[in-house]
């Protein structure tokens, strides 16, 4: 397939241009089977990075064979918040992974997407304020400036600060730049600075010490979703691609469950710098933060990935109230859990008994997992 924006080049090359350079992780690319697919199934970040723990399931599904037969890649993307929609819409990547607010302002601008697979079970995102100065209520921000790594970043604020009662229209926002936006906050450019779980760690990592307003322990707001052209799902062989690659995602969150260390081990082996960056110690604090928002609490979800369309209908209905959607969006016409429950079709207690038998590093193996869960929410106000 041929891309639509720039004549000549494939969607392969198309994206490589895109991201600026960065060199394409793929599995089984031109060997595996993308039925339905005219070429390779392309994941498409929305960091405009891959260098990153947050996709930890995909990396230790790959390492583990969840993905054997599959002919797909994950692509870095460009560092612009939307385009992680807007690919997916041109077909140039075919699953993305946007926030909430993305995904509405694609819905706002007529792209026919649709979500398969809630990753973000609670909400991920969070505000940092240097040590001693957040406010000791929320609502405090009001007339305070956010740093942003991207202006595609504010519909992600907005209806957050909205939710807990904050007059958005108080609130002034800087594009300070990725990967630089967190840096900016620490030199005072700014009052606070848009974060999420997993980035915390990874920002104490570089001399980032920052206190927290958390939205996992208060927003009610769900996080972000892999979504989909809504034309796929009415392409059996597309919808079966689908199934099983999902499957892959849903065991690598499950084996994760079970051997923390050895998900970090596996994504540590496809980024030896982000390794050396975080270390082990880190590198299991930044999993275990996302791992609380990408499970959620199961009891009330029906397996990996499954939408709670109460959570996604309060997002959509305070989005139009705040303006940034022109009308409400009906959660169950752009999310459905048709694919969750194949998703989530494997054997469970052999995926565990996989994940607790596989071996990990000495340095790895050394981390106290308990001691950092028990100190998770600590740099929170």
């Amino acid at each position: 397939m041929k891309n639509a924006l720039i004549p000549g080049l494939s969607r392969r090359q198309f994206l490589q241009v895109t991201a600026g350079g960065v060199v394409v992780s793929s599995l089984g690319a031109g060997r595996g089977l993308a039925q339905g697919y005219e070429d390779t199934f392309t994941w498409i970040s929305p960091r405009g990075t891959l260098e990153v723990l947050d996709d930890y399931g995909f990396w230790i599904g790959k390492k583990m064979g969840y993905f054997d037969g599959l002919d797909v890649e994950m692509q870095p993307g460009p560092s612009d918040g939307t385009a992680t929609v807007k690919f997916v819409d041109v077909g140039q990547a075919d699953m993305g992974f946007p926030s909430p607010g993305v995904f509405s302002f694609a819905i706002e601008n007529g792209m026919d997407l649709k979500s398969v697979f809630h990753m973000g079970a609670l909400d991920t995102f969070s505000l940092a304020f240097r040590a001693g100065e957040g406010p000791e209520d929320i609502k405090g921000v009001e007339g305070m400036t956010i740093l942003l790594g991207s202006a595609a970043w504010q519909p992600i604020v907005d209806p957050m600060l909205a939710a807990q009662g904050v007059d958005i229209s108080t609130i002034n926002y800087v594009e300070a730049g990725w990967p630089t936006w967190g840096t900016a906050l620490a030199a005072g450019q700014g009052d606070a600075a848009l974060s999420w779980e997993g980035l915390r760690a990874e920002w104490i990592s570089t001399g980032l010490e920052f206190e927290y307003w958390l939205g996992v322990q208060n927003s009610p707001l769900p996080a972000n979703t892999f979504v989909v052209r809504a034309s796929d799902l009415e392409d059996p062989e597309k919808v079966a691609f689908l199934e099983q690659y999902l499957r892959g995602w849903a065991k690598g969150l499950e084996f994760a469950q079970h051997n923390p260390a050895a998900a970090v081990e596996a994504v540590f082996d496809q980024f030896p710098t982000l390794a050396s960056n975080l270390g082990p110690e880190l590198g299991l604090m930044s999993i275990i933060q996302q791992m609380n928002v990408f499970r959620g609490d199961m009891s009330q979800r029906e397996g990996w990935g499954w939408h709670d369309m109460s959570s996604w209908q309060t997002f959509f209905d305070l989005s139009a109230e705040i303006g940034q959607n022109s009308e409400a969006i009906q959660a169950t016409e752009v999310c459905t859990n048709e694919l969750v429950g194949p998703a989530n079709d494997f054997d469970h207690a052999a995926v565990k008994a996989e994940a607790e038998a596989t071996e990990v590093s000495d340095e790895l193996a050394a981390v106290d997992v308990e001691a950092l869960k028990a100190s998770m929410f600590d740099q929170a106000i």
